[in-house]
């Protein structure tokens, strides 16, 4: 490959890295809204007079039954599980596509993210423990570790200019190395109990997708099948299944299959046979499944799946998710319950203390630097709206609590949510001071 060649190959990289963060930034900011919507539908529904009847629903009993064999559970379980599993395996392919295309991948620009976003989990975890240690509610350390992107990428998309793509960069890098970290919460912290044989039958399915990988197998519906039963295993192992769907995700390859050549190729063969150049009209289908499937192959399967299901998670997956999950009944005592102050005190205050101190830190010592046109005003800004920790919070605190403890816990991030979305959105608003290196 000569010099230019290698340039271009560079600059179209680059090019549609850059058009898929664009892209991912538009759906999450849409996505956002509606998240926001019906959060607040949720909330209405569930202090008012229809509470009863509304809370009700999520808890209908649906399944299969074959014989003796029986997999039954409630209407939130299999979203909380099942449809959510889907929304991890989309956080897995943003992480490997930022591992392997975007800013993840240059470990000089990675540093401040991942060292932010690991600040950005420990402080939090630490004020909550803190305040909980010896309490019932201690279990719920790993809930103010979580950032929520869609409400964040909202925020932004609202402020406009006056974020610089440097600052929204390192925020959106940030908040997918801090999933890494709430998804390895979920794995250590929340797993109870392991079933082996099930857990083995899972790593079996992990291994099979490997191979059909290897072996070129490019059908998605095999996947899928295969995918699906990896997830139940999962789910009967005592390893929150939605870990199968992170793990998928990260295994989908990151390079594309085709060529521009072979597209060619193939539409020269399909204008051949429209033309009656070539043999008969039994061929036309071959040759439209030829092309389809050439043109198929130029994206990779991460780019392909990605765009894909973003929009349906964006649109579908989370606002269910947050119909199901964010309907809460507060009373007045619920804001000052202990599991509500320490969740909140988390997102609040040590989301964005921690965040920032370790920027400094690695500022300080070389180990990063930040982005272009970027003050600590504006990285105070961005720690303070990744406290908002919605979907991934609210989902941990599921796993953390029940009842009455996951009622506060609910209502300390919903509360911590839009004390952090208004706070940060007032200091990046206002403008920045200049930067201090």
């Amino acid at each position: 490959m000569t010099a230019s060649e290698d340039t271009g190959t560079a600059a179209s990289q680059l090019r549609r890295v850059t058009q898929a963060l664009q892209r991912f930034i538009h759906v999450e900011a849409a996505g956002g809204v509606v998240l926001l919507v019906c959060t607040l539908f949720a909330l209405a529904f569930a202090n008012s007079p229809l509470s009863y009847e509304f809370l009700s629903i999520w808890k209908t009993e649906l399944g299969l039954s074959l014989g003796a064999i029986e997999f039954s559970h409630s209407l939130k379980h299999w979203i909380n599980d099942g449809l959510m599993a889907i929304f991890f395996f989309v956080i897995g392919l943003e992480v490997k596509r930022e591992l392997t295309l975007g800013e993840l991948r240059d470990p000089r620009q990675a540093a401040l993210p991942i060292v932010g976003a690991i600040g950005g989990m420990i402080v939090p975890a630490g004020i909550y423990l803190a305040l909980q240690a010896g309490e019932p509610g201690m279990r719920g350390w790993g809930v103010p570790m979580a950032t929520d992107i869609a409400f964040v990428v909202g925020c932004m998309a609202i402020l406009g200019k006056r974020v610089p793509r440097g600052l929204r960069v390192m925020i959106l890098s940030l908040a997918i190395a801090d999933d890494v970290g709430a998804i390895l919460v979920i794995a250590i912290g929340y797993t109870d109990s392991i079933n082996l044989l099930s857990l083995a039958l899972g790593v079996v399915g992990i291994g099979a997708v490997l191979g059909l990988s290897r072996l070129g197998v490019r059908r998605v519906s095999i996947y899928v099948i295969v995918g699906s039963l990896v997830w139940l295993a999962f789910h009967e192992s005592g390893v929150h299944a939605t870990i199968a769907g992170v793990i998928l995700g990260l295994l989908t390859p990151s390079r594309s299959h085709g060529s521009p050549a072979r597209v060619g190729e193939a539409l020269n063969w399909l204008q051949r046979i429209f033309e009656g150049h070539d043999r008969g009209h039994h061929e036309r289908p071959d040759a439209v499944r030829g092309a389809r499937q050439a043109i198929r192959e130029t994206i990779s399967p991460l780019e392909y799946l990605e765009n894909t299901l973003h929009p349906w998670v964006a649109f579908l997956i989370m606002p269910v998710f947050a119909l199901a999950n964010a309907g809460v009944p507060i009373v007045l005592s619920d804001l000052t319950h202990p599991v509500a102050v320490a969740t909140a005190a988390g997102l609040v205050i040590g989301k964005p203390l921690g965040i920032t101190l370790m920027a400094v830190l690695a500022v300080r010592f070389g180990i990063a630097s930040l982005p272009e046109s970027v003050t600590w005003r504006q990285i105070i800004g961005g720690g303070l709206l990744a406290g908002i920790g919605f979907t991934m919070a609210l989902f941990i605190a599921s796993l953390a609590f029940e009842g009455e403890l996951l009622n506060a816990s609910k209502v300390g991030i919903l509360v911590a949510s839009a004390l952090s979305a208004i706070a940060g959105f007032a200091i990046l608003a206002t403008g920045g001071a200049k930067r201090v290196d």
